[in-house]
């Protein structure tokens, strides 16, 4: 599989609840826009813009989260981003977060499907995009 790539992040006042704790659904922004940047990396380009240059497009299927500790203000969110699994028709990520170098904050995994950008059917992994995901 492709080489886990980090990701860092401050968090802003604006991610966070009146107590100073990050909102529950912002964990969600974090792991996508961690997924997109490592994207970047593997796929030597613009992430989401290269993605769609193989024809698909890749709605999420699913996406899970789990939260393990709390994530105030001014944290800085160090996120492992790994390719889970790639499938037939579809490719998952694995987005591992982390504040002070080693507490685990959360982890989330997000599916994307493949389908074609004319007929909106589901389609196969393009062989390129597997084997980039793949190295």
């Amino acid at each position: 599989m492709s080489t886990i790539v980090s990701i860092k992040r401050k968090v802003l006042f604006g991610d966070c609840d009146p107590e100073g704790i990050v909102y529950t659904p912002r964990f969600s922004y974090f792991a996508v826009e961690a997924i997109h940047e490592a994207l970047s990396v593997w796929l030597q380009g613009p992430g989401l813009k290269t993605l769609m240059g193989f024809d698909i497009l890749p709605p999420a299927r699913a996406l899970s989260l789990e939260f393990l500790h709390p994530v105030t203000w001014d944290d800085e969110l160090t996120m492992n981003v790994s390719v889970a699994e790639v499938g037939e028709h579809s490719f998952s990520f694995l987005v591992e977060g982390f504040i002070k170098n080693d507490i685990p904050v959360f982890i989330a995994k997000l599916t994307h499907v493949c389908v074609a950008s004319d007929t909106k059917k589901v389609v196969m992994v393009p062989e390129r995009l597997r084997a980039l995901l793949q190295t």
